[in-house]
């Protein structure tokens, strides 16, 4: 076994971004995974990105591990021919507008019907219901919604958004962790249930506590920039060859280090020293003799000598960097993955090392419908019925 999943059928007819990545980690960790696409439209994520050769490389991460079926669900040949796929599936991914699927007459109570132990994920912007929930939704609106862009950027600057998929990575990701619970659960109990699970919800979550802060004590955080109102010095700092260095002091003894790291042992003894919170009311202090410190030496310079004083300090990389990191070699966080088209690339490998179970990257993402056929033929659709179906548009 190579796979905690293999044996699990998925059917993933989501599209951009999170209902994806969360079928691409259910494949990771040995899942079966059929990419259900529009036939001739495909899934919007194939032109997303960069490509090379014509070649959508994004795509190819996203969607590796997946066999590729062209099928269109909104006509009721393709209906039913979904229905069949789902009699024999473990769990579909969904990320259409509430009650899609019930207009196609695939909602979960036909599709439990014929499976009842189906575990059916539906991942939207604001949920299955409430006053938001027709509303279309993207990453961007989450972000802007959940405090992140609000807590983010300098403080007389404007709020500030991610520059990739951040609510939808987390939400993929809990997308997945929610799915491994409910098949835990039917192991128990032998039936499937549904997912409702929203882009906002998790974000709120890594976000942090000012919810609560909100409640308890009627304030909102702040704009901080690099710095925290919590620890300092924290913050990012230039190196005399001109690369970026962060330092975080969450540890007390770290933040001693820090300062006698960098020749300013004095405040150490000061009252104000001894927490996190008030370290941070003295951050321009602090700020100025790391920086001045750092200023005077090359990133390489810098890290040797936090390492070896027991201070936590990490460079700020370019992906390129990270293709060269002796720590991501060394635990092979990139791997290089054979693709048909362009060769040999690297991409991130499967996010968590599991003892024995490790899961794989088996393949890079597949052509719109490559692998129709051999789906639609286990499940019992007979050649005749797909040429049929191709002939009427219905699959690729």
């Amino acid at each position: 076994m190579t796979g905690s999943l293999e044996g699990v059928r998925v059917l993933d007819v989501s599209t951009i971004l999170a209902g994806p990545l969360a079928a691409q980690i259910l494949g990771d960790h040995g899942a079966d995974v059929i990419k259900i696409e529009h036939p001739t439209r495909g899934d919007g994520m194939r032109g997303h990105g960069l490509d090379k050769d014509g070649e959508p490389l994004w795509w190819k991460m996203i969607s590796r591990n997946k066999r590729a079926l062209g099928l269109y669900l909104g006509s009721p040949e393709g209906a039913a021919v979904f229905r069949k796929l789902a009699r024999t599936a473990d769990v579909v991914i969904e990320n259409f507008r509430p009650g899609t699927l019930e207009r196609w007459g695939l909602g979960y109570d036909v599709l439990s019907a014929d499976n009842p132990r189906l575990i059916l994920l539906r991942v939207t912007g604001f949920g299955q219901s409430g006053p938001y929930s027709k509303r279309a939704a993207f990453g961007t609106l989450v972000e802007s919604m959940s405090g992140f862009a609000h807590l983010t950027g300098q403080p007389d600057g404007p709020p500030t958004l991610p520059a990739f998929g951040l609510a939808d990575s987390i939400a993929g990701m809990a997308g997945a962790a929610a799915v491994s619970m409910a098949l835990y659960r039917r192991e128990h109990d032998g039936t499937g249930q549904e997912i409702d699970l929203d882009l906002l919800s998790p974000i709120m979550t890594a976000v942090g506590p000012g919810v609560i802060y909100a409640d308890q004590l009627g304030i909102d955080q702040e704009r901080t920039g690099n710095r925290s109102t919590f620890n300092a010095p924290r913050n990012t700092y230039r190196t005399k060859d001109g690369q970026w260095v962060a330092i975080s002091t969450s540890a007390g003894t770290i933040a001693q280090r820090v300062l006698e790291l960098v020749g300013h042992p004095e405040v150490i003894d000061e009252p104000w020293f001894a927490t996190g919170r008030e370290r941070a009311k003295h951050a321009d202090l602090l700020d100025t003799y790391v920086g001045d410190w750092i200023s005077q030496r090359t990133r390489d310079e810098v890290t040797a000598a936090f390492e070896e004083a027991g201070a936590a300090v990490a460079p700020i990389y370019r992906p390129s960097d990270l293709l060269e990191d002796p720590q991501v070699r060394a635990l092979d966080m990139i791997t290089t993955v054979d693709d048909p088209a362009l060769g040999p690339m690297r991409m991130q490998n499967v996010a968590w090392r599991m003892g024995r179970t490790p899961g794989s990257i088996r393949s890079t993402g597949r052509g719109l419908g490559q692998d129709t056929d051999e789906v639609l033929a286990e499940a019992g659709v007979s050649e005749g019925e797909v040429a049929a179906l191709r002939e009427q548009g219905v699959v690729r």
